[in-house]
């Protein structure tokens, strides 16, 4: 072997021992993170403690790392359930959640990845919250207390998930949707309701304006009866003259054909009498 081949020989080597410590270089070590966790396996097997956010040295070729999300995630999941009155009632609930740190390998051995946590246990357990919730009251109280409904939900869920390593931070209901029948019968309720408030106002303003005739019928009456006494009283004809004359005054300027005279009394003043008889004998 001459020099320039032992040359060439000499560099095809360093080439590939440094392909070598390269490739081991770069699978030697990962790093985590911040609001992430890893989980180290070995041989297909989870290692103790998980990986907190840092570099971390691993054995090159045979270890593989799962890294986990520690943020909050949230999912909208449906659920469906009846109620205590047998309805039917359909729901979407955003679910904001957090995987626990401390269990994040107990997750990675029983749960898996992300996605199988969301499909096999946030999905059936939020079905199974949901009709607990549900089961508790109609669903007319369903939906007059929605606060009262999401709070038994979160009590059920956040018990169920807890064991699983998952930390519900928040649910909301996105939509609550109940059958068709149901909605027709609260429309037809909504109906029969607004006729009867019909119903009682007309009633009110009847006995209003019935009231009202009353109480003008009565004062009518006391007038008359104020009167009477008036004409009987001492000075009563002046009074009857006055309206005699305010009559006249409003209904126009002509003179009254009939003028009363009452010559016997002293007291009185002349009053009504036949002008138009008086008028007519004089122009004979």
């Amino acid at each position: 072997m001459n020099n320039q081949q032992f040359a060439n020989w000499r560099i095809t080597v360093l080439g590939i021992v440094s392909a070598i410590l390269v490739a081991l270089s770069l699978n030697s070590f990962i790093i985590i993170n911040p609001g992430q966790a890893g989980v180290l396996s070995i041989l297909g097997k989870a290692k103790d403690g998980a990986l907190i956010e840092g570099i971390h040295l691993i054995p090159p070729f045979i270890s593989v790392v799962d890294v986990y999300d520690l943020t909050v995630q949230k999912f909208e999941v449906p659920a469906e359930s009846s109620t205590k009155d047998l309805q039917t009632l359909t729901a979407r609930f955003a679910i904001n959640f957090r995987i626990d740190p401390v269990q994040v390998v107990e997750i990675r051995r029983k749960q898996g990845t992300l996605e199988n946590i969301v499909t096999k246990i946030i999905a059936p357990q939020t079905q199974e919250s949901f009709k607990i919730a549900a089961a508790r009251r109609t669903v007319e109280e369903a939906i007059t207390k929605r606060s009262e409904l999401k709070e038994d939900f979160d009590t059920a869920l956040g018990q169920r998930l807890d064991k699983y390593g998952i930390i519900v931070l928040d649910t909301s209901v996105v939509d609550l949707t109940f059958s068709p029948e149901f909605a027709r019968a609260v429309e037809e309720k909504q109906i029969a309701e607004q006729r009867a408030q019909r119903a009682v106002y007309v009633a009110r303003e009847a006995e209003q304006e019935a009231q009202a005739e009353i109480n003008r019928a009565k004062g009518k009456a006391e007038a008359q009866r104020l009167l009477a006494e008036t004409l009987k009283a001492q000075g009563g004809q002046l009074v009857l003259q006055k309206e005699a004359i305010e009559a006249w005054k409003t209904g126009g300027a002509q003179m009254p054909k009939v003028l009363v005279m009452d010559s016997n009394s002293k007291n009185t003043p002349p009053f009504l009498f036949n002008l138009g008889n008086t008028l007519n004998s004089n122009q004979e």
